[in-house]
């Protein structure tokens, strides 16, 4: 789900574990991961500049979105390098790429396609979560790979998330319900029989599917992240058990 904030391809340290052991990255890897993060943590700080000077501006939500909109599709697109990226920091290529795609999801298929929707105020709530989240995120990544994580971004990483994470998830819940009635009415991205390919496709009852998949997924994925957030800053061995 796109709000979540386990770690991914996004950058990985200048460690990585392989088979329990520690395997380092090689200086181009580390190079390229480092300009990757420090990017991204300035995109994202650039988005959350101008979403700040915009309702100091203006005083309003509305036309924010269309007013950041090209640089955060262009930041969220670039995220894709993150599912390249498994294959350097040794991440799970399904978990990274769920997560991507599911931004960039929300992104194109949605407020972007959706115009009628970009002045919701669930929108917004969506915007500031992922801001927050990805400078934090980025940042850590950043400063890891440079081997000076400072304590508060480290402290940030895992603690922001126990409220952004359910808040983030309300705002991409609260926007795809927004989006309902305007899929059913315009049809978009529907496939209606008959046709030459025999087949049929409904996207309003796909987003159905969408906002009930958060139902199983959003307990487990933010049950990990509290035992992530156990392991890192209290040190306890988190033992898994098999099904």
């Amino acid at each position: 789900m796109a709000a979540s904030e386990e770690d991914g391809g996004g950058s990985g340290s200048p460690e990585e574990k392989e088979n329990g052991k520690k395997r380092s990255l090689g200086a181009l890897a580390t190079a390229w991961l480092a300009f990757y993060n420090i990017a991204m943590t300035a995109g994202w700080l650039v988005l959350a500049i101008a979403m700040a000077r915009f309702y100091m501006q203006k005083g309003t939500h509305k036309g924010l979105y269309r007013s950041i909109q090209k640089t955060l599709k262009f930041f969220q697109t670039f995220a894709l390098l993150e599912v390249v990226h498994c294959a350097v920091v040794r991440t799970s290529v399904l978990v990274t790429g769920v997560q991507v795609s599911s931004r960039i999801f929300m992104v194109w298929f949605i407020t972007h396609s959706i115009k009628q929707i970009q002045n919701e105020e669930s929108v917004i709530l969506f915007l500031v979560v992922w801001t927050v989240t990805e400078i934090t995120r980025y940042s850590f990544y950043t400063f890891s790979l440079l081997n000076h994580l400072p304590y508060f971004i480290k402290w940030a990483r895992y603690n922001f998330f126990i409220i952004l994470y359910p808040v983030g998830v309300a705002g991409e819940l609260l926007t795809i319900y927004a989006a309902l009635p305007y899929v059913k009415k315009t049809g978009m991205f529907s496939l209606r029989l008959p046709n030459k390919y025999n087949v049929s496709f409904d996207y309003y009852y796909f987003l159905i599917i969408i906002m009930l998949s958060y139902i199983p997924l959003f307990p487990q994925l933010y049950l990990h992240m509290l035992r992530q957030r156990r392991k890192v800053l209290h040190g306890e061995v988190i033992i898994e058990k098999d099904d």
